[in-house]
């Protein structure tokens, strides 16, 4: 029994990382067709996605202020490099 762990561990990491390089090609060939394939087009769409909270009641972007919440455990290093300070 002692010896036949690292015998099945062994196959079945090799297994494993075998799926995932086999999943992450798969990836990397459908990144690099759709550079080729959006480099070729002469127009680009710009897609955003609109929250329905964002939106009043005719269907425009509210210019309402936005409530935000910050917690007090949150170190976001981006607010002290603007120099903005915390209430």
């Amino acid at each position: 029994m002692s010896i036949l762990f690292p015998i099945i561990y062994s196959a079945a990491l090799t297994y494993l990382v075998w799926k995932a390089f086999k999943v992450m090609s798969n990836g990397w060939g459908i990144s690099g067709t759709e550079k080729k394939r959006s480099s070729n087009s002469t127009f680009q769409q710009k897609k955003y996605t609109i929250h329905p909270e964002l939106l009043d009641k005719s269907g425009n972007i509210t210019e309402e202020e936005l409530l935000t919440v910050r917690f007090s455990n949150d170190n976001d290093s981006t607010l002290e490099e603007k120099g903005s300070t915390t209430d």
